[in-house]
């Protein structure tokens, strides 16, 4: 399996590659000359489950915020840099942890080759990042448009220019918007080199289709042993990135620990407001540290078989409802009880088990 013989790689208190788990990463969308803005944000993203975090630094303003933000934060700061060699090297030189640039439009080979002797001197790694909308004319023409083949030929040929700065410390990450295009792309790269892969496909959409796609392109890379750190890429909160790559994880197998929910489509027999209480366990939670399954079921006819799989579950009737454990009713409760009573249940949990 690719990932299980990449090149370990330090970012800041995280390790990855080498078979080491795979870490969610996400991107702040505040400013980050704000630092109290960002820290905010960052703070929710670790609560969600984000393991790496990216934000921009165009201007050194931003820069500077880094050591005030890193104070505040408990996980590695990325910081991204587009177009200016300078901002790459204050970032590094104010703590980040790793940066992303694009070594083909960092100011040329000079300013490159400053970047890294900089990063080198810090000890922390660089991230290429190729996205398939900026690939270089050249590349397009020889091979007929947009390809799998030239994204990969464009990043592997940035690597280069970094290895020939004698440095090695780094991590790739080829993104495109066309789900089979990246999953092309990822394989001929796996194939190619042993750095460590950040996966996701870019500009993916809104939470409705982003995640459709990201589900689809992240499952298919990931399921074929591609990848080292992940994002899931929406148009939106960022938290729901994190909670999105976590169910993905989880659902490949590739994850342990955290609530799964289960819950049923609703059919003419729901006489519950099972859309809305679905929406609500969900949400509740996400704040248990628990590696059990959760079923939310709108029906007492069907409700304790389909949950049988589920740790503990609760189904709706006509103004009451079950709680399930294991396929078997435990007890009544009140519609309007049903929420608080499985709260009750998960809190007190490992008192139980």
């Amino acid at each position: 399996m690719y990932r299980d013989n990449t090149k370990v790689i330090k970012i800041g208190n995280r390790v990855i590659g080498g078979g080491n788990p795979i870490l969610i990463q996400s991107m702040t969308n505040t400013r980050t000359e704000d630092p109290d803005a960002t820290i905010a944000q960052i703070l929710k993203l670790e609560e969600a489950g984000c393991e790496i975090i990216r934000c921009t630094v165009p201007t050194i303003e931003a820069a500077n915020a880094i050591p005030k933000i890193k104070e505040k934060i408990h996980i590695p700061l990325v910081a991204d840099i587009h177009f200016d060699y300078k901002m790459a090297i204050a970032a590094i030189e104010n703590g980040a942890d790793k940066i992303r640039i694009n070594p083909g439009n960092i100011g040329g080979e000079e300013n490159l080759k400053k970047v890294v002797s900089v990063a080198k001197k810090a000890g922390i790694p660089i991230r290429v990042g190729v996205n398939s909308g900026s690939l270089e004319k050249e590349l397009v023409e020889k091979y007929g448009g947009v390809t799998a083949e030239g994204i990969v030929e464009s990043a592997l040929d940035k690597v280069g220019m970094i290895e020939k700065c004698d440095y090695d410390n780094i991590v790739i990450s080829i993104k495109s918007s066309d789900v089979l295009m990246c999953l092309k792309a990822h394989e001929i790269l796996a194939d190619r080199t042993h750095y460590p892969l950040h996966v996701g496909i870019t500009e993916a959409g809104t939470i409705f289709s982003g995640n459709i796609k990201s589900a689809l392109g992240l499952g298919l890379i990931l399921d074929r042993g591609i990848g080292d750190t992940i994002r899931v890429s929406l148009t939106g909160d960022p938290v729901a990135e994190v909670r999105s790559a976590k169910v993905i994880l989880r659902t490949l197998g590739l994850r342990k620990g955290g609530i799964e929910v289960v819950s049923c489509p609703t059919c003419g027999r729901t006489r519950i407001d099972m859309i809305s209480l679905a929406d609500k366990v969900e949400e509740m939670v996400q704040g248990y540290d628990l590696d059990i399954k959760v079923a939310v079921m709108g029906c007492a006819v069907n409700g304790p078989g389909e949950a049988k799989e589920a740790d503990i579950g609760i189904a709706g009737g006509v103004g009451e409802g079950l709680l399930i454990k294991k396929g078997q009713i435990i007890k009544k409760v009140p519609e309007d009880e049903l929420l608080s009573t499985l709260k009750y249940e998960l809190d007190n949990w490992n008192d139980r088990v």
